[in-house]
């Protein structure tokens, strides 16, 4: 009886020191608070952050841009992408769909609205600044105020017309989100 009782509680021991480390190793690479990204001055200066919310964390995405051909446009439908801890994509922490939202791995979530965006790199979808709704619940997203989409690489819809009305195409890209929260 007694060996069954200190299987589980090593067991249990091992698990809760691999998921804090996992934690703390996600915390320490998006430990941002005394940073925000670099942008562009001019056209970028609507993406500032308003006064009063710092950065929290950043999450690398790689994904794809979803566009369905309407006959005369590539309209824009969702995105679908990876975030990551690590800029080399390394450490998946969760996912990014439409709505749009960012979902980790715990299942703690938050969506946004754009707000604004501007476009410094015309081979690239914009980058954005969105008004966070996160959801219920406690995890990383909890208390998120705002998210931003900045250094993008690719995802513009094709330069072609589709082959068909309905046609879908999915659009490469990357880019880093960098997430707020109220200062306190």
């Amino acid at each position: 009886m007694f060996n069954f009782h200190l299987k589980h509680f090593i067991g249990l021991v091992v698990l809760l020191i691999v998921t804090g480390f996992a934690t703390e190793s996600f915390a320490q690479v998006n430990d941002i608070s005394s940073r925000r990204p670099d942008l562009p001055p001019g056209a970028c200066d609507a993406l500032q952050v308003p006064e009063g919310n710092k950065a929290a964390f950043r999450v690398y995405a790689r994904g794809v841009q979803i566009y369905r051909w309407n006959g005369e446009t590539w309209e824009f439908i969702a995105p679908r992408a990876d975030l990551f801890a690590a800029a080399n994509f390394h450490g998946k922490v969760g996912i990014h769909y439409g709505g749009p939202i960012w979902e980790a791995n715990s299942g703690n979530k938050v969506a946004g609205r754009r707000l604004a965006g501007c476009t410094p790199d015309p081979t690239a979808i914009s980058w954005l600044l969105l008004k966070a709704s996160p959801g219920d619940g406690t995890g990383i997203f909890s208390r998120v105020t705002y998210i931003q989409r900045v250094n993008t690489v690719g995802g513009l819809p094709p330069a072609t017309p589709g082959a068909a009305i309905d046609e879908l195409v999915e659009s490469p890209y990357t880019t880093e989100y960098y997430f707020y929260r109220a200062d306190r």
